[in-house]
């Protein structure tokens, strides 16, 4: 009895180191296996974080060179016009105003000076026109609420589309960087949706609320929505949107393309800041 006691004791004793050893081991597994957790998943945080970046930089390159692109649209166009149709308005000009002038009779003189008049004056009237297209008269004189119920009325005009406008909350002007990059998206939305929407109507609104400016354009044509504007973004299609993406992030903005609950119509969001001047170049 007193020997199976020992011997019970004995085994006692050597067990509880046992246990003490697998719970250790046991305990130092399980924070092995933690740390290598951790270090996979933050291996795989980081890769997301290095691939979404990437995706960044591109969509932002894609930005860029839209912006680029447009800018050089705009010069070459403004070249072209002033090559194509001012340059020989102005030659024209110069013939009925030679040397050889002098050497006439009074009526032809008096007729070459006039013909020349004429000339200059349209030369005049042509570069009024690429003036006003870079800066619209009446978005520069009387503000964006002007501008936009301008163009919508001599849209409705044409008979083509029914176009109304209506300002709720414009009792203080954007500054005017703010006025001509919000008129270029509309002006470019306008373009898509006569080119492709084959709408009946469109209407806009705007209003502001709590600092930000809002805009709201609606139309019953074919649209497209804020996934297939993300897609058209990111390939090499689309550049009118894309100039719109860039001009809504030098406006540090957002813009919502959507097809209304009802399933009818689809609206175009445009929401910018209200900033102060300083901010808008930077």
């Amino acid at each position: 009895m007193i020997w199976l006691q020992a011997n019970n004791s004995q085994l006692s004793g050597s067990t509880v180191p046992q246990m003490i050893f697998i719970g250790t081991a046991g305990m130092l597994i399980l924070a092995i296996a933690l740390v290598v957790f951790i270090v996979f998943h933050q291996r795989k945080v980081i890769k997301y974080q290095m691939q979404l970046q990437r995706l960044e930089e591109e969509q932002q390159k894609i930005l860029l060179n839209a912006s680029i692109r447009w800018q050089e649209e705009e010069r070459q166009r403004i070249a072209a016009d002033l090559h194509d149709d001012a340059g020989p308005l102005l030659a024209t000009a110069r013939l009925y105003l030679n040397e050889n002038l002098l050497k006439q009779d009074m009526s032809t003189q008096l007729q070459s000076i006039y013909n020349a008049k004429q000339i200059i004056d349209d030369t005049i009237q042509l570069i009024r026109n690429i003036s006003h297209s870079l800066m619209p008269p009446t978005l520069k004189n009387f503000g964006l609420e002007s501008a936009i119920n301008d163009l919508f009325q001599k849209i409705s005009g044409t008979g083509a589309i029914n176009a109304s406008c209506r300002f709720h909350d414009y009792r203080q002007r954007l500054v005017p960087e703010q006025e001509l990059l919000v008129f270029r998206v509309v002006q470019e939305l306008i373009n898509n949706i006569l080119k492709h929407s084959n709408s009946s109507f469109m209407h806009i609104t705007q209003n502001i609320s709590e600092g930000r400016f809002f805009l709201r354009l609606h139309h019953d044509g074919r649209g497209i929505t804020q996934d297939d504007f993300q897609k058209m973004n990111k390939s090499s299609l689309g550049l009118g949107l894309k100039n719109i993406q860039s001009r809504m992030k030098v406006l540090h903005g957002n813009i919502n393309f959507e097809k209304d609950l009802s399933q009818t119509y689809y609206k175009i969001t445009i929401d910018i800041p209200v900033i102060e001047a300083e901010m808008i170049s930077g």
